[in-house]
């Protein structure tokens, strides 16, 4: 292949990767433009080995091949939580792959001239300054490291005395490679391998988006230098985008928590030391804590009454999720609070700021998780003027973030942030861990404020605390016509009529000791599986044994109900195949089905001609009580009326699985779940 059509090719694969992350900026688009970047690193892979004529080098194979099950392997087993550390891993390898071009190039193949010894000294000096400060970012993220700031004595000198050196060390080997060339070499390698160690170890939690996105930036600037090393324009093109979005990307960071990329490299703490102690220490907020003062208190911890009521009354809410919602995984449990606010027909909307988590778009990622519309993700010059008309702000796991401090506490690493500005809406609801401060070690004083409510505990917690509140004290409002029908009623109530009241199921959830779940294609159109499992957690916290019975056919695929429930979080081992369940259900207090049928159809051993007849079933009639959760009482796909309906022990919930299993759920009391 010609140098010039290299070239060409190396342009259109550039513009594809352009075009891709331009896909990549609208939800809608994403996963295209996903697949159209990573087709085209496979083309840059393939047309670059053809290239070089490497296809008969069996080494480089297995070394793709390495590479390729590597990232099949982490893309298994790494959870959503522990993204951001997975993608400063990753940053990191990039950088130690730009590393090991320029030290091959400086010990090996030998540069042939100046800007071929520069180029290869700059790779090895960014090189290992990215996979040494990810590294280090992904141990203090992963918490294997300490996530507080460890500030050497004269930290800032220090830096700048590693930089001198490896200029100088590059400098000498570029105009005299025969000058100590090892030596210059060796200098370089470790010079750059502290600089990425001392200043990734001084940042804290605080400034962590800015050192992820300043990291992106590094791995790519090594890749295009390493480029510029072996003379290959697609790394020079590839490297000098991921760079320069990483760069972009990394000024947006630090325009949003008014912080100077310059301060953060030349070590200046982002925490509030007290006066008279060392650097290295840990610090005390000058601000201290807000709540630890008698004058104005901040509210006790509730149990969620009183910001029901709030919720209850409020027509327009915004959620404002941060990292305490990240490591609760609460966000699940935020999109079932948001739906019952919209079934209500409470206006919801989520407030993200632009360096909530610990990455940027790490909320964004997380509530799309959760399926929550990408339209209802406000950033913060869209959704701060629309706080004072608000009714309610409830605020999961942020804190600086809507820390009013930003804007009174003069000479604090917060002090000037543009914040989310809860504090103007009529009431707040906090839902953080405690009530100290945040990363940044300033209090926060939207505590001490009238008309905010402070729930302190994991977020998945107080969360459910407040559903539960929001759902017990109006049982039947939204249900339309999900009243329970229990036996013989049946026979002579029409099911949309009403019925019997909750109580005779409350009794039955409260007094089981074993249950069986029996999932379907219903709680699949409802999306109902993370109640399932928040229903499940409730009842496992009373000491009752929940397990689930899943039925060969049931969903539209195999394996559909244990993929959905494995997305909740439902531990395997409690997914049970037929022949090992049914044998257990004669010994089952209760049997809960959810959005299933035909699969329990006691008519398939009884309706000779019919569709279903010797079909096998799961045996849930033969459990002492039947809650059934179907979005009505007309027969499934086969055509067939379900007698299971019609038989004593059994209570039919009617309507969307979602919205009767928060009834459900309202019926364990939240007194005794922690039992």
């Amino acid at each position: 292949m010609s140098a010039l059509t290299y070239s060409i090719v190396s342009a259109i694969l550039a513009l594809t990767i352009l075009y891709g992350l331009h896909l990549l900026s609208n939800v809608k688009t994403a996963v295209r433009g996903n697949i159209l970047c990573a087709l085209a690193m496979t083309a840059a892979i393939l047309i670059t080995m053809y290239k070089d004529q490497a296809f008969a080098s069996p080494v480089l194979w297995l070394a793709i091949a390495c590479g390729m099950a590597f990232g099949l392997f982490l893309s298994n087993t790494v959870k959503m939580i522990q993204m951001p550390q997975m993608v400063a891993f990753l940053h990191g390898l990039g950088g130690g792959a730009a590393a090991a071009v320029g030290l091959i190039i400086l010990l090996d193949i030998g540069a042939q001239n100046a800007f071929e010894r520069i180029s290869a000294c700059l790779a090895l000096a960014t090189g290992m300054i990215t996979i040494a400060g990810s590294f280090i970012a992904a141990g203090k993220l992963h918490q294997l490291l300490p996530q507080k700031p460890l500030i050497l004595p004269s930290h800032s000198t220090l830096v700048i005395a590693i930089l001198a050196v490896m200029c100088a060390a590059s400098l000498l080997h570029t105009a005299a490679p025969e000058t100590l060339p090892l030596s210059a070499i060796f200098l370089i390698l470790v010079t750059g391998t502290a600089f990425g160690i001392i200043v990734t170890m001084r940042v804290g939690g605080a400034d962590m988006p800015i050192t992820i996105s300043l990291l992106n930036a590094f791995g790519g600037t090594s890749a295009g230098i390493a480029g510029f090393a072996v003379g290959d324009p697609l790394l020079v093109a590839i490297g000098g985008i991921i760079a320069s979005s990483g760069y972009m990307l990394t000024r947006t960071m630090c325009r949003a928590m008014n912080r100077k990329l310059l301060s953060i490299l030349l070590g200046e703490s982002s925490v509030v030391l007290g006066k008279g102690e060392p650097p290295a220490g840990q610090g005390t907020p000058s601000l201290g804590n807000p709540c630890t003062g008698t004058e104005s208190p901040c509210p006790p911890t509730s149990s969620g009454n009183d910001s029901a009521v709030w919720l209850r009354s409020a027509k327009k809410v915004i959620i404002v999720p941060g990292y305490g919602m990240a490591l609760a995984q609460a966000q699940h449990k935020v999109k079932q609070l948001a739906d019952l606010l919209e079934g209500r027909g409470t206006s919801v909307s989520y407030a993200v700021h632009p360096v909530a988590g610990r990455m940027p778009g790490h909320m964004n990622v997380l509530l799309a998780e959760a399926n929550v519309d990408y339209e209802q993700l406000l950033e913060m010059d869209v959704v701060n003027p629309m706080f004072p008309e608000a009714d309610l702000v409830l605020v999961v796991g942020a804190n600086d973030v809507v820390n009013p401090a930003a804007m009174e506490a003069e000479g604090t690493p917060i002090y000037g942030m543009p914040i989310l500005r809860a504090d103007q809406a009529k009431h707040v609801i906090v839902c953080n861990y405690d009530d100290k401060p945040g990363y940044a070690g300033v209090g926060n004083t939207l505590y001490k404020r009238d008309g905010v409510i402070l729930l302190q505990g994991d977020a998945s917690d107080t969360l459910t605390t407040i559903i539960t509140a929001l759902t017990t004290n109006t049982p039947n409002e939204g249900q339309g016509s999900s009243a329970p029908l229990q036996g013989s009623q049946r026979d002579s109530v029409p099911l949309a009529a009403g019925g019997i009241s909750d109580n005779d199921a409350s009794s039955w959830l409260t007094s089981a000791k074993k249950v069986i779940i029996v999932p379907g294609y219903g709680m699949a159109l409802a999306q109902a599986q993370y109640k399932v499992k928040q229903l499940a957690d409730l009842l496992e916290g009373r000491g009752t044994s929940v397990s689930y019975a899943v039925h060969p056919v049931a969903g539209r695929m195999p394996g559909h109900m244990n993929v959905l429930l494995a997305e909740a979080n439902v531990d395997y081992e409690h997914l049970l195949e037929m022949d090992v369940v049914n044998p257990m259900f004669p010994e089952a207090d209760l049997v809960l089905v959810v959005g299933a049928n035909d699969v329990v159809n006691p008519a398939a051993m009884e309706a000779e001609g019919t569709p279903i007849y010797g079909m096998p079933i799961l045996r849930a009639d033969q459990a002492k009580h039947v809650i059934v959760c179907n979005y009505d009482d007309k027969p499934g796909y086969a055509g067939v009326e379900n007698t299971l309906y019609k038989r004593d022990g059994v209570i039919l919930l009617q309507g969307d699985a979602a919205n009767t299993l928060d009834r459900l759920i309202a019926m364990v009391p939240a007194a005794e779940k922690a039992i």
